[in-house]
């Protein structure tokens, strides 16, 4: 790549399949339907109990067997693949998205008083995948905190542009466990009842779980298979913070060059943004912090910014993923979605961010930002 842009020959990574599992149920049109409902899913959570905690509320995904012999990622992930209409390519190189992957499982031996820990590293979540998905790639994990997924689609389009591999299949998947809920309730970092966005009274993020693929080509490949193309990876960019280890940074500057790298990769303008998937944790640094960047990015004025996660709660590891596959599907229905829970807006979101769905007036690409523990920061740019 010539000082940091894609040629315009290059080769251009482009989705050509992609689904999700989340609380509103299996698929992508469940998802965005119910986000545009402003239906929560957040709501009391009876998996395990939660009485000494912060918050007892969640978004959880019915159904699934806690503390069995699968683990709670494996189970959604057997319900993703199953859904496929096409067999996936056994070629395709694996990653493999999460921040504590089969945790439930380690959990399950700790309280029965046997098993080996080692059989529940999270290194072994690849060659599960692998094998149920049917590849020859044993596939490799990247956990970049709660930037993991969107940090494994840039990983992706990167090995694709790069003429590494012409097709690559992300997975990305997170579980609500007792020992990942009682962590963040020790941070005290949960809303007691559900997130709130961008919102003056925000108190904290709602924890989610979900599961997501997306099979990522090169265009020319998926031109000569005759296959759909959902939305081009144009650009991407990361950065770290190197401020705290759970904190983002309060000057911004790690969210504003991880958005600077990725327009520069992309090579495109700040006009060609048509809106903004925001992390949006509900947090109140957070929330600040992505507010202060994208005003100094956009300082000609406002681009439409929105959150999931007060619809869905933070899925951690599979969160990016999520948040790319609704971005998409917003690009192409021209729509922005409300961020649900939102009701008094921040001054420093005040129009930016709404509690109802807007038009997408301008542009033709989309930012898709998230940010992690240890502020690690990963920006997508879509068309």
């Amino acid at each position: 790549m010539e000082n940091g842009r894609i040629p315009p020959r290059a080769i251009r990574p482009v989705i050509t399949a992609c689904d999700m599992l989340t609380p509103y149920g299996p698929g992508i049109d469940a998802c965005w339907s119910g986000i545009h409902d402003k239906v929560s899913t957040i709501r009391r959570l009876n998996r395990f109990n939660t009485a000494s905690l912060q918050s007892d509320c969640a978004a959880f995904i019915e159904g699934l067997d806690y503390h069995g012999n699968e683990s709670l990622v494996m189970q959604m992930i057997a319900v993703l693949f199953a859904r496929m209409r096409n067999p996936l390519p056994g070629d395709a190189k694996l990653l493999v998205a999460t921040t504590k992957g089969e945790i439930d499982l380690l959990e399950k031996m700790i309280l029965e008083g046997r098993g080996d820990e080692k059989e529940f590293d999270a290194s072994g979540l690849p060659g599960k995948v692998s094998a149920l998905a049917g590849l020859k790639d044993r596939g490799t994990i990247i956990s970049a905190a709660c930037a993991s997924a969107s940090s494994a689609v840039a990983r992706a389009a990167l090995m694709i542009s790069g003429g590494s591999a012409d097709c690559v299949l992300v997975v990305a998947c997170d579980s609500i466990t007792e020992f990942v809920f009682a962590g963040f309730s020790s941070l005290m970092a949960l809303d007691k009842t559900a997130s709130r966005p961008f919102d003056k009274g925000r108190s904290g993020l709602s924890l989610g779980e979900a599961a997501a693929y997306a099979l990522i080509m090169s265009r020319e490949r998926a031109k000569r298979e005759g296959l759909e193309i959902v939305a081009e990876i144009s650009g991407w960019g990361l950065s770290d913070d190197a401020n705290h280890m759970t904190g983002p940074s309060r000057t911004s500057d790690g969210m504003i060059l991880a958005l600077e790298r990725a327009l520069h990769s992309a090579d495109c303008s700040r006009d060609d943004i048509s809106f903004i998937s925001a992390h949006g944790t509900g947090t109140l640094y957070n929330d600040q912090m992505e507010m202060r960047a994208y005003r100094t990015l956009f300082a000609n004025g406002p681009v439409p910014v929105y959150s999931i996660k007060g619809a869905l709660g933070h899925t951690l590891g599979a969160a990016g993923l999520v948040e790319t596959i609704i971005a998409a599907r917003a690009i192409r229905a021209r729509q922005v979605p409300p961020t649900v829970n939102l009701r008094d807006v921040d001054d420093d979101a005040a129009g930016w961010a709404f509690p109802e769905k807007q038009d997408a007036c301008k542009g033709h690409k989309a930012l898709v930002t998230n940010a992690g523990f240890s502020g690690i920061n990963t920006v997508l740019v879509l068309s």
